[in-house]
């Protein structure tokens, strides 16, 4: 009955590993907590049905009614007995929990909040998980077969997580199935009997057999491929939804943009069917507004060092009341209501969907679709844009600049400010805008100054001949080399003003396309733009157009952010500063903006035409010197070991010995003798060095010789005919001896003109491969490299051995299905 105990909490455990995954869908812990209560509860009635024997009904309704009272104590309704007793108003909490739940689903995207029932739904789906595990792996003794509810908590996440799911949880989901298999596997073998080796000798059931150990290496090797083999496959490194095609391709070989809004890179996902050679009609849009501004979907709000990035959105369905913005109004701010309908081609597959900015009413749009008050866009985790069509009314706001100039700035606790003023730290970025508001007294001048900065006064232009990128490192390019398109000078001006201390964010949508007639126009992949959106206490988010307006097909500019490049504008309306879709006049048929050649094809990152690449060349220069500093390594260590082996003369060790005043008329005998250790360390280095010598030159060398038998051998074999290397071949091997055997070392001899005088006889023999060799890749340093590789392996082995054999010694399994009695 211990070992069914044991089984059945483990079964508990590796349950709750299971749901780790889930961590990647809610923003904390709770639900884990939670979860453990609940499960823990489960397994304890479980464990006590199994101790009164009650019969498998018994124990599946004994974990149903633990699992009913771990959540009325952890999500009570007012109505309980003693807290955790439940009543029937208990039952009507939890169906109101899980009809709530339903539509917390369609609002949160990943990751959600502790919203109460999304997080009643997840516990109440590990506790229900917990129950089948445990009456699959204790009940009907069928653990394989507890992956499957297993597996099923795992494809939550997959199915609904933004990116992929993270390799660590599936690891330990992977661990607790594995180690509810063989908690299984050992108490069987406890229940079948004592085990015995080939040579009779008893085993403990704890100790590892060679199959179980096999078994072990396999599951290893088997998670490790799950992990690692997607990340290896190309299109398999994301989950079930972060292909960006979904199956809503539009047939044509472009892919579609299905998925969920706060996926999607805004910069990049539509680089499929925008950066097509040919002319796509996307969106077909009338409005009531003569002459209105960019048609939005999609803003990025979050910047991080490698750019901006989208937020996940969340709102409420957008068929109910949305906030009206004529309900604040101010002093130099003039809001009118217009109506739009729009009509999405099939060419046009995202989860949002286009309008214009601050929509107060929508019609023909499904309770599926919500709208983010904050972001101002329409989005869906279930459905997509395509051939959708739905009218809206909306709200136009115009601004006039003494209006934004007297705008309060925020104080400093506002979420607004805190959240969209974060911004990395670039030196380059942060001393140029100290430069522009330097005297600058107000948020609106601040932001001027930075827009009036992108123009062509000022050295830029429009180009799509560059490359393209958002992150720390192009936005310095962009600002040195003042050439870009539109996602460029939306980026760069968001990220200045941010760096302002002020709120910014880069907006994505339609310039205004070519006219219909009746107030119509029909967009086009050429018509997709971004743009900059600024926030003014007490107005809101205001949009600044940085790009040059002659470059952008259906530009718009405004009295409060004017056409930079065109100052003698004379119609400073609320308009169009031309006519949509034409292009300036100034820019001549060879202009370098002529809107025929460098209109903006889209927001794709690397689209459009050729691109800039940066240069390569130091980054071949630095892999060059890498490669021969490696190269070289082995040459300059052997160098540097010879010199630090040289020997000196003795000469300049003499010690001086006064033999006493009983000499002949009274002189003073002075012997002079040599310092033995150092005589004895000199000998030593000269007979390694020619050793190493030998093996440069590959002379075999056997350790077992003594230093006289060596000497003799190499005279013999190699240095026949050579007298004078031959007598400092024999003095080496001299010194040696005397060093290693006598009492007093030899001393007084030039060891070093011996080794010159023996590696010259050599070099002079050898070939010319083993005189490259020995210079460029010397094999005495090889070798030495691989006697220490080699000793390591063997220290590691060593190491190894004696953390298995602890492991083995107190292996938890022992306590997991105890030991036989002897």
């Amino acid at each position: 009955m211990t070992a069914t105990r044991n089984l059945g909490f483990v079964a508990a455990a590796a349950t709750l590993l299971a749901a780790a995954p889930l961590s990647a869908i809610f923003e904390r812990w709770t639900w884990l907590i939670q979860a453990a209560i609940v499960v823990a509860v489960v397994a304890g009635a479980a464990a006590l049905s199994r101790l009164v024997r009650a019969p498998l009904w018994g124990q599946v309704l004994a974990m149903l009614a633990g699992l009913l009272l771990g959540l009325t104590w952890i999500f009570p309704g007012g109505t309980e007995v003693l807290a955790f007793l439940p009543t029937p108003g208990t039952f009507g909490h939890f169906g109101e929990l899980l009809g709530a739940s339903v539509q917390d689903m369609r609002s949160y995207g990943v990751q959600v909040p502790d919203v109460d029932s999304l997080l009643f739904l997840a516990v109440l789906g590990i506790g229900g998980v917990a129950i089948v595990v445990d009456v699959l792996t204790v009940g009907l003794r069928r653990p394989a077969l507890a992956g499957l509810p297993m597996l099923a908590i795992y494809s939550v996440p997959v199915a609904v997580y933004v990116d992929s799911v993270p390799a660590t949880p599936f690891v330990v989901g992977a661990c607790g199935y594995l180690w509810l298999l063989v908690t299984d596997n050992v108490d069987r073998v406890r229940r079948f009997g004592r085990r015995f080796t080939g040579e009779g000798r008893d085993v403990d059931v704890w100790e590892a057999s060679p199959l179980a150990a096999a078994g072990r290496r396999l599951a290893v090797v088997g998670v490790a491929l799950a992990v690692a083999l997607p990340l290896a496959v190309p299109g398999m490194t994301g989950g079930l939804m972060n292909a960006v095609g979904s199956g809503t391709g539009n047939g044509t070989g472009r892919p579609g943009q299905g998925g969920s809004p706060g996926r999607i890179d805004l910069f990049a996902a539509l680089s499929g069917q925008l950066n097509q050679s040919e002319v796509t009609d996307l969106v077909k849009v009338t409005t009531t507004e003569a002459s209105p501004f960019y048609l939005r979907f999609g803003v990025a709000d979050e910047l991080r060092p490698d750019g901006f990035r989208v937020r996940v959105p969340t709102g409420q369905p957008a068929n109910r009341r949305l906030p009206d913005p004529t309900e604040r109004t101010g002093r130099g701010v003039e809001r009118q209501r217009y109506r739009a309908t729009v009509e999405v081609t099939k060419n046009l597959t995202m989860p949002l969907l286009p309008v214009y900015a601050e929509p107060v009413k929508t019609d023909d749009l499904s309770g599926s679709w919500l709208y983010d008050p904050s972001l101002q866009i329409l989005f869906s985790n279930r459905e997509n844009s395509r051939s959708k069509r739905y009218s809206f009314d909306y709200v136009r706001s115009t601004y006039s600049p003494s209006a934004l100039r007297a705008a309060p700035s925020l104080s400093a606790d506002d979420p607004v400010l805190r959240q969209q003023t974060v911004a990395p730290v670039v030196r380059e970025v942060d001393k140029l805008v100290d430069q522009l508001v330097k005297g600058r007294q107000n948020d609106y001048d601040k932001v001027r100054a930075i827009y009036d900065y992108f123009s062509v006064e000022n050295g830029f232009t429009y180009s799509l001949a560059t490359k393209g990128g958002t992150s720390g490192d192009d936005i310095t390019d962009f600002l040195a080399t003042k050439v870009g398109f539109c996602q460029q000078y939306a980026a760069a001006l968001a990220w200045l003003v941010r760096r302002a201390g002020i709120p910014a964010r880069v907006a994505f949508g339609f310039a205004n396309g070519s006219n219909s007639g009746g107030g119509g126009y029909v967009l086009t992949n050429r018509n997709l733009h971004a743009w900059t959106e600024v926030f003014f206490g007490g107005i809101g988010w205001v949009p600044f157009d940085a790009t040059p307006a002659a470059s952008i097909q259906g530009s718009i500019r405004s009295p409060w952010a004017p056409d930079t490049d065109a100052p003698e504008e004379t119609n400073p309306t609320t308009g169009s500063t031309a006519a949509p879709g034409a292009a300036d006049p100034s820019a001549g048929p060879n202009g370098p903006d002529r809107t025929d050649k460098e209109i903006d094809e889209g927001l794709a990152v690397n689209g459009g035409g050729p691109t800039r690449q940066a240069p390569v060349w130091p980054w071949w220069t630095a892999g060059a010197l890498a490669l021969l500093a490696l190269l070289a390594a082995p040459a300059l260590l052997r160098r540097a070991l010879r010199r630090r082996r040289r020997v000196r003369a003795h000469g300049a060790t003499a010690t001086v010995l006064d033999a006493g005043a009983g000499s002949p008329g009274g002189a003073r005998e002075v012997m002079v003798g040599a310092d033995a250790d150092r005589a004895r360390a000199d000998a030593h280095a000269a007979w390694d060095e020619l050793l190493d010598t030998l093996v440069d030159f590959r002379v075999p060398v056997d350790r077992t010789e003594t230093p006289r038998a060596t000497a003799d051998r190499l005279v013999r074999d190699t240095l026949t005919g050579d007298a004078s290397a031959a007598t400092a071949a024999r003095l080496l091997g001299r010194a040696e001896e005397r060093a290693r055997y006598a009492r007093d070392p030899l001393t007084g001899e030039a060891l070093h003109p011996a080794l010159r005088s023996v590696r010259g006889a050599l070099a002079a023999r050898a070939d010319r491969r083993t005189r490259l060799l020995a210079a460029v890749l010397p094999p005495s340093v090889l070798l030495r490299w691989q006697r220490a590789i080699s000793d390591a392996s063997t220290r590691l082995v060593a190491a190894a051995g004696q953390v298995r054999h602890f492991v083995v010694r107190w292996s938890p399994r022992r306590l997991l299905a105890g030991r036989l009695a002897r």
